[in-house]
């Protein structure tokens, strides 16, 4: 995990909210999946890119959670969680893609233990009615071929990063967790499509800032939710020859317990929880078809790859 995470108990948790009684922090709520999560914070920025990112919450809606922003130069980055109030504070954090990603973890540890609804760390589309997933470690091109796809014209994005799945009859139903995309600046130079997507968003020191796909995309570009159909999870080795492969489902699960579920914001990870993950993925995997892509070969290589994976499944 980039930042470590201490479980504390509500004394602790109260005596920090005490401290913060004479600091006039900036908040608002984010509906993520029907849980109200407030963000208390004096940076201007992690606000605006707060209220940009997620659908807001009427302000009357008491708060399932919150997060504290804290600057306090005499310790070192890290979080601490009280689990039961469901407040999490996160000292000397500048960067807002960790603090959209507490939010969307304190959110999904909330579904996952109140609702039995299970938060994937992967981009989702719905292509002429048929889910698509991409779930891959860092680094490995989930992002860019997730954009990709959404070049086609039966093509609508539900997310970049986060989606929640729950199961019913038929194939598992997920949505959306995010109003708006949070992007790279160079999104552009990959699908030249999305060059005017970036000009006038603003990017923080990491170079990423909140798009919204409309722009480029129309109105109808992003829906909440799909059924699932279509796994693929991604991995870069320039040793494998293969590019495209179908997997199993206890295979893809091996996969991604090795990769830590794909998902460096997992708040709690103790065994009950890593053990229901695993379970949950083995049931999601064996509701759909799953497959591994290399993404050894060029952005667009991997993606005609992908194409051809769908072609015939779906109208692509």
């Amino acid at each position: 995990m980039a930042y470590p995470v201490t479980l504390i108990d509500q004394e602790r948790s109260s005596a920090l909210v005490r401290s913060l009684s004479e600091v006039n922090h900036l908040s608002s709520k984010a509906d993520i999946s029907g849980i109200c999560v407030e963000l208390f914070t004096t940076n201007r920025d992690f606000l605006e890119m707060w209220t940009e990112n997620f659908y807001h919450t009427d302000d009357h809606v008491r708060s399932h959670a919150r997060i504290f922003c804290l600057d306090d130069p005499s310790v070192e980055l890290h979080a601490e969680y009280d689990v039961p109030g469901r407040t999490i504070f996160l000292f000397n954090f500048d960067y807002y893609g960790w603090v959209k990603s507490v939010a969307l973890g304190i959110a999904g540890n909330i579904l996952e233990d109140v609702h039995g609804i299970f938060p994937v760390h992967g981009a989702a589309l719905d292509i002429d009615g048929a889910g698509v997933t991409l779930i891959a470690p860092s680094k490995t091109g989930k992002t860019t071929q997730s954009w990709g796809l959404l070049r086609g014209a039966n093509t609508h994005l539900v997310t970049d990063d986060w989606y929640f799945v729950e199961f019913g009859c038929g194939r598992p139903v997920i949505s959306c967790s995010e109003k708006n995309c949070y992007i790279d600046a160079d999104i552009g130079d990959v699908w030249e499509e999305y060059g005017a997507l970036v000009k006038d968003v603003r990017f923080d020191n990491r170079g990423r800032g909140i798009g919204n796909v409309r722009w480029v995309k129309g109105k109808g570009s992003m829906v909440n939710g799909t059924s699932m159909r279509y796994v693929f999870l991604l991995k870069r080795d320039n040793d494998d020859e293969t590019l495209v492969r179908q997997m199993q489902p206890d295979e893809a699960v091996d996969y991604l317990v090795a990769h830590d579920f794909c998902n460096p914001h997992q708040l709690l990870r103790d065994e009950w929880r890593m053990a229901r993950r695993t379970e949950f993925f083995r049931r999601y995997f064996s509701q759909c078809e799953v497959f591994m892509v290399n993404t050894r070969l060029p952005a667009r290589e991997t993606q005609e790859q992908i194409r051809n994976v769908l072609r015939g499944r779906c109208s692509i």
